[in-house]
């Protein structure tokens, strides 16, 4: 039991508050309302969004420990907040694409809603300052971040999470287009996977009508309640 751990706050970020607990290796993870895209230049409170956010989270990484992959997720301790392992991250994120859609549309000139026969891995460095930009293999391990090593496992288990996470949806009537990831290193140097899966980090259509139900919503203007509906819709589907 962790008593009075809001007193040892951590960090915050855009969606999301992190407190130390009474082990040392271990965190409780918060979910805000906020909603954010373009990097942070858009954002409002989105009511629910954090309670939403937390579930989905939660569902899916029991999905993959279920598979015997490693995450950072260790129980939903209530509503808003996660009990998860500390982890040194990465700062780097990792998007898997299904689909062609958004910022490789524009990059390679792609009609947007292209399958993609062998799910593409993607790099983009975290770095607020320089807008989270694209790079290789290379550009990660030049700028001291990871080890080829290290970009190997990661490659490899992203894509069987993208396969675990994809068929799961597809039998839930949701398509998944793509999916960011994130990763960092325990105290015994193991990679794990880290931050959440949601609609916030998942492109997500249902299968039916290619109805979005992911932050495209908010990208693209829809309103509060029709984005905090999509959330809801994603919840309801693989919450039985």
């Amino acid at each position: 039991m962790y008593i009075n751990y809001k007193n040892n706050f951590l960090f915050e970020g855009k969606t999301k508050k992190i407190y130390n607990t009474d082990n040392l290796n271990e965190i409780i993870i918060h979910y805000k309302d906020i909603i954010t895209s373009f990097d942070g230049d858009k954002k409002q409170i989105l009511n629910q969004k954090g309670i939403i956010n937390n579930k989905i989270s939660a569902i899916m990484f029991n999905l993959i420990n279920s598979f015997g992959i490693k995450t950072h997720f260790i129980r939903r301790i209530n509503n808003r907040e996660q009990l998860c392992n500390k982890l040194d991250l990465f700062t780097l994120e990792f998007v898997i694409r299904n689909i062609v859609f958004g910022s490789m549309s524009k990059r390679l000139g792609i009609k947007e809603g292209v399958y993609i026969q062998n799910p593409i891995f993607e790099i983009f460095y975290k770095n607020d300052f320089l807008k989270d930009p694209f790079i290789n293999h290379d550009h990660a391990v030049f700028l001291k971040i990871i080890s080829y090593e290290e970009l190997n496992i990661i490659n490899r288990i992203s894509l069987d999470i993208n396969k675990i996470i994809k068929k799961f949806l597809f039998d839930k009537n949701i398509i998944l287009v793509d999916l960011k990831l994130e990763f960092g290193k325990n105290q015994e140097q193991d990679i794990l996977l880290a931050d959440e899966i949601s609609p916030d980090t998942c492109r997500l259509w249902d299968k039916a009508t290619n109805k979005k139900l992911d932050k495209d919503c908010f990208r693209i203007g829809y309103s509060n309640e029709e984005i905090i509906n999509a959330y809801m819709e994603v919840l309801n589907k693989i919450d039985k």
